[in-house]
């Protein structure tokens, strides 16, 4: 089973950072040249905080079930001191949890404004600014901390 979530948590970051750039796109080309917030763009807005929570649920069941983060809460005063390990028990849950949420509150907040261009303003700033937590947060197999393939295998 924890196999087959590590999988899958991974294989789903993919959809999880093509909506959110879709709509990172959709928003700044929104903003910049005045278009009406459409349909459309309220489909990406909701459909990115939701590809994301299904990525949290993904994220919490692999947390629970995962050997390295139980060997880190067992250990915490020796398991702190090695990156791999706090990185997996500490950092990326942490991180990631924060990008959730300002994906959330950005979709909220920008399901909630007067016009078409502060719609688009807000889903811009918080959605990039979750973007970027994400980059940080995520093991590339090039980071020199933590690092794992672009696609697990099954």
């Amino acid at each position: 089973m924890y196999q087959t979530f590590t999988f899958l948590h991974s294989a789903f970051r993919w959809v999880v950072l093509i909506s959110l750039i879709y709509s990172i796109w959709r928003a700044y080309k929104g903003y910049f040249t005045h278009k009406i917030f459409s349909k459309t763009d309220d489909l990406a807005r909701h459909w990115t905080a939701t590809i994301a929570h299904i990525q949290l649920i993904l994220g919490i069941i692999l947390y629970t079930k995962s050997p390295v983060v139980k060997y880190f809460w067992k250990n915490f005063s020796e398991a702190k001191s090695s990156i791999d390990v706090l990185f997996f028990g500490l950092i990326h849950f942490l991180i990631m949890i924060t990008a959730i949420i300002l994906i959330t509150v950005g979709s909220a907040m920008a399901k909630r404004k007067e016009t078409d261009k502060e719609k688009y303003k807000t889903m811009l700033i918080w959605f990039v600014t979750a973007l970027i937590l994400i980059f940080l947060a995520i093991p590339w197999p090039f980071s020199p901390i933590v690092n794992r393939p672009y696609f697990r295998s099954l």
